[in-house]
């Protein structure tokens, strides 16, 4: 009788799993584009449209160090997350009205198909009438970009759950809110994840647009007035430090929070592949 080993598992070398690993990816993409940036700049000569990425940084590490730039993205997030807070709290309510009553369905698809397609800043003018100038219009914009593809995400996933799950919901004797809570929110959760994704980025698209329009006012403005104010002055290099900031913010929070609730839930859950 021959004896059959068992087949070895060859680990792939130490350098080529570190190439593999798509933080070293992702680094590569970075710097491609940052060098692209920088040879087209210099080619171009002129820093009033472009200018090179050292002068970016530079002006990116000026503002941070005059204390001016945090301050800014400070004001920025305080208002973002607490319109983006707002959006996704309503959108919540109105989803789980929607899951549990007929009426709440139609007056879901009746206003999703009334204000979803209004672009934010198209509110600007009521905003600013009903608010005035300050933090309550920018947070009212935020809150109209956040809660329709938020709450569309979530009942899209909550129509996507399969009858058995329902079924045995409701054999459980789960009804109502707890019914939401667990079984339509769990199964549904990668849906409801990339809409939080979606309204995290029009959250950011809408802040940054409303305050290039009107800031919070001209000493608590935030970065979309700091890119405006630098634009005013021409100062180009600013104007894209600030952008740089806005970019690097979204790369955090996409690679540390959307992606470490990722890993904790979607793919703990077997819901999405590791």
């Amino acid at each position: 009788m021959f004896d059959i080993a068992a087949p070895k598992l060859v680990r792939a070398p130490a350098l080529r799993r570190v190439f593999d690993g798509t933080p070293w990816r992702r680094a590569v993409i970075l710097a491609g584009f940052a060098l692209i940036w920088e040879l087209y700049a210099r080619w171009l000569d002129n820093a009033l449209l472009l200018p090179t990425m050292g002068a970016t940084l530079s002006a990116l590490w000026a503002a941070i160090v005059s204390g001016e730039l945090p301050d800014r993205t400070l004001t920025s997030l305080r208002v973002l997350i607490t319109g983006y807070a707002l959006g996704v709290a309503v959108a919540a309510i109105l989803t789980t009205l929607a899951a549990l009553s007929r009426w709440g369905n139609e007056a879901l698809g009746l206003l999703t198909s009334m204000f979803n397609p209004l672009p934010a800043i198209a509110l600007l003018p009521v905003a600013l009438l009903w608010f005035g100038i300050g933090t309550p219009s920018l947070i009212f914009v935020i809150v109209h970009s956040v809660l329709w593809p938020v709450a569309l995400a979530c009942y899209g996933g909550f129509l996507a759950v399969p009858p058995t799950l329902r079924m045995a919901g409701r054999n459980l004797g789960l009804s109502g809110g707890r019914f939401v809570v667990e079984i339509l929110v769990p199964a549904a959760f990668p849906q409801i994840l990339s809409g939080l994704r979606i309204g995290w980025a029009f959250a950011w698209r809408t802040l940054i647009a409303a305050e290039l329009v009107f800031g919070v006012s001209a000493r608590s403005g935030g970065l979309g007035w700091f890119i405006y104010t630098s634009r005013a002055q021409l100062e180009t290099a600013s104007v894209f430090a600030g952008l740089l900031t806005v970019i690097l913010i979204g790369l955090i929070v996409e690679g540390v929070i959307f992606r470490t609730l990722t890993r904790i839930t979607v793919q703990r859950w077997g819901q999405e592949q590791a």
